[in-house]
Protein backbone atom coordinates (compact mmCIF):
# COMPACT_ATOMS: atom_id res chain seq x y z
CA UNK A 1 0.00 0.00 0.00
CA UNK A 2 1.31 3.50 -0.94
CA UNK A 3 2.80 6.17 1.79
CA UNK A 4 -0.60 8.25 2.46
CA UNK A 5 1.24 11.85 1.34
CA UNK A 6 0.57 15.54 1.90
CA UNK A 7 0.65 17.82 -0.77
CA UNK A 8 1.81 21.15 0.94
CA UNK A 9 0.56 24.40 -1.48
CA UNK A 10 2.37 27.36 -0.39
CA UNK A 11 4.64 29.80 -1.66
CA UNK A 12 5.67 31.53 1.15
CA UNK A 13 9.51 29.78 2.28
CA UNK A 14 9.09 30.83 6.18
CA UNK A 15 5.54 29.11 5.95
CA UNK A 16 6.81 25.86 4.13
CA UNK A 17 9.66 25.34 6.93
CA UNK A 18 7.02 26.53 9.60
CA UNK A 19 4.78 23.59 8.32
CA UNK A 20 7.32 20.84 8.17
CA UNK A 21 8.98 21.78 11.18
CA UNK A 22 5.45 21.83 13.12
CA UNK A 23 4.65 17.72 10.85
CA UNK A 24 7.82 16.59 12.69
CA UNK A 25 7.67 17.97 16.14
CA UNK A 26 3.80 16.48 16.34
CA UNK A 27 5.35 13.18 14.70
CA UNK A 28 3.28 13.39 11.25
CA UNK A 29 5.84 11.15 9.34
CA UNK A 30 3.73 11.30 6.04
CA UNK A 31 5.90 12.20 2.99
CA UNK A 32 5.21 15.99 2.00
CA UNK A 33 5.24 17.54 -1.04
CA UNK A 34 5.45 21.13 -1.62
CA UNK A 35 4.36 23.04 -4.37
CA UNK A 36 5.36 26.94 -4.36
CA UNK A 37 2.71 27.62 -7.20
CA UNK A 38 -0.85 26.58 -8.42
CA UNK A 39 0.51 25.23 -11.51
CA UNK A 40 3.01 22.95 -9.82
CA UNK A 41 0.49 21.95 -7.41
CA UNK A 42 -2.03 20.99 -10.34
CA UNK A 43 0.62 19.10 -12.61
CA UNK A 44 1.40 17.42 -9.43
CA UNK A 45 -2.24 15.59 -9.07
CA UNK A 46 -2.94 15.79 -13.16
CA UNK A 47 0.52 15.09 -14.28
CA UNK A 48 0.21 11.73 -16.45
CA UNK A 49 2.98 9.60 -18.58
CA UNK A 50 1.95 9.63 -22.41
CA UNK A 51 2.90 6.38 -23.15
CA UNK A 52 1.56 4.43 -20.00
CA UNK A 53 -1.00 6.76 -19.61
CA UNK A 54 -1.02 6.71 -15.73
CA UNK A 55 -0.60 9.36 -13.60
CA UNK A 56 3.35 10.19 -12.54
CA UNK A 57 2.42 10.57 -8.42
CA UNK A 58 -0.15 8.83 -6.21
CA UNK A 59 -2.90 10.95 -5.08
CA UNK A 60 -2.04 12.48 -1.83
CA UNK A 61 -4.17 11.79 1.40
CA UNK A 62 -4.99 15.35 2.27
CA UNK A 63 -4.05 18.58 0.40
CA UNK A 64 -3.29 22.08 2.42
CA UNK A 65 -3.84 24.90 0.45
CA UNK A 66 -2.64 28.32 0.40
CA UNK A 67 -5.40 30.60 -0.94
CA UNK A 68 -2.42 33.92 -2.45
CA UNK A 69 -0.83 32.03 -4.81
CA UNK A 70 1.68 32.96 -7.70
CA UNK A 71 0.76 31.94 -11.45
CA UNK A 72 -2.41 30.11 -10.38
CA UNK A 73 -4.24 31.48 -7.28
CA UNK A 74 -5.93 28.77 -4.16
CA UNK A 75 -9.24 29.43 -5.50
CA UNK A 76 -8.59 28.44 -9.29
CA UNK A 77 -6.47 25.40 -7.66
CA UNK A 78 -9.47 24.23 -5.68
CA UNK A 79 -11.85 25.13 -8.12
CA UNK A 80 -9.70 22.15 -11.13
CA UNK A 81 -9.31 20.08 -8.44
CA UNK A 82 -13.05 19.49 -8.12
CA UNK A 83 -13.88 19.04 -11.36
CA UNK A 84 -11.29 17.05 -12.42
CA UNK A 85 -12.52 13.42 -12.16
CA UNK A 86 -8.85 12.20 -10.16
CA UNK A 87 -9.31 14.83 -7.71
CA UNK A 88 -13.13 15.90 -7.30
CA UNK A 89 -13.23 13.43 -3.79
CA UNK A 90 -9.57 14.69 -2.19
CA UNK A 91 -9.82 16.13 0.84
CA UNK A 92 -8.74 20.14 0.90
CA UNK A 93 -7.48 22.29 3.63
CA UNK A 94 -7.50 25.95 2.74
CA UNK A 95 -4.58 26.83 5.21
CA UNK A 96 -4.34 30.62 5.06
CA UNK A 97 -3.48 33.91 6.57
CA UNK A 98 -6.31 35.72 5.18
CA UNK A 99 -8.84 37.12 7.74
CA UNK A 100 -11.10 38.01 4.39
CA UNK A 101 -15.03 36.61 5.55
CA UNK A 102 -15.42 36.46 0.84
CA UNK A 103 -12.25 34.33 1.23
CA UNK A 104 -13.51 31.56 3.90
CA UNK A 105 -17.42 31.80 1.96
CA UNK A 106 -15.52 31.71 -1.48
CA UNK A 107 -13.13 28.25 -0.49
CA UNK A 108 -16.70 26.34 1.08
CA UNK A 109 -18.32 27.54 -2.03
CA UNK A 110 -15.56 26.02 -4.14
CA UNK A 111 -15.49 22.57 -2.16
CA UNK A 112 -13.13 23.06 0.38
CA UNK A 113 -13.62 20.62 3.31
CA UNK A 114 -11.71 22.33 5.76
CA UNK A 115 -10.67 26.45 6.63
CA UNK A 116 -7.97 27.07 8.60
CA UNK A 117 -6.58 30.52 9.43
CA UNK A 118 -2.18 30.20 10.17
CA UNK A 119 -1.73 30.94 13.74
CA UNK A 120 0.80 34.12 14.59
CA UNK A 121 2.31 32.41 17.33
CA UNK A 122 4.39 28.78 16.32
CA UNK A 123 2.96 27.18 19.66
CA UNK A 124 -0.46 28.05 18.15
CA UNK A 125 0.09 26.28 14.93
CA UNK A 126 1.80 23.47 16.44
CA UNK A 127 -1.63 22.71 18.23
CA UNK A 128 -3.45 23.53 14.96
CA UNK A 129 -1.01 20.63 12.65
CA UNK A 130 -1.68 18.51 15.60
CA UNK A 131 -5.19 18.56 15.26
CA UNK A 132 -5.16 18.67 11.16
CA UNK A 133 -3.33 15.51 11.39
CA UNK A 134 -5.10 13.25 14.23
CA UNK A 135 -8.41 14.11 12.47
CA UNK A 136 -7.88 14.06 8.78
CA UNK A 137 -4.85 11.80 8.99
CA UNK A 138 -6.08 9.03 11.41
CA UNK A 139 -9.74 9.54 11.54
CA UNK A 140 -11.20 10.81 8.11
CA UNK A 141 -11.71 8.25 5.47
CA UNK A 142 -11.00 9.05 1.73
CA UNK A 143 -12.19 7.85 -1.27
CA UNK A 144 -9.41 5.94 -2.86
CA UNK A 145 -8.72 7.02 -6.69
CA UNK A 146 -8.73 3.33 -7.61
CA UNK A 147 -11.83 2.72 -6.15
CA UNK A 148 -13.96 6.20 -7.11
CA UNK A 149 -17.66 6.14 -5.71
Amino acid sequence: MPEKSILLVEDNPDDIALTLRAFQKNQILNQIHVASNGVEALDFLHHHDAETEKYVHPLPVIMLLDLKLPKVDGFEVLKRVRTHERTCYLPTIILTSSKEERDLVESYRLGANSYVRKPVSFDDFMQAVKQLGLYWLLLNETVNEAHPM
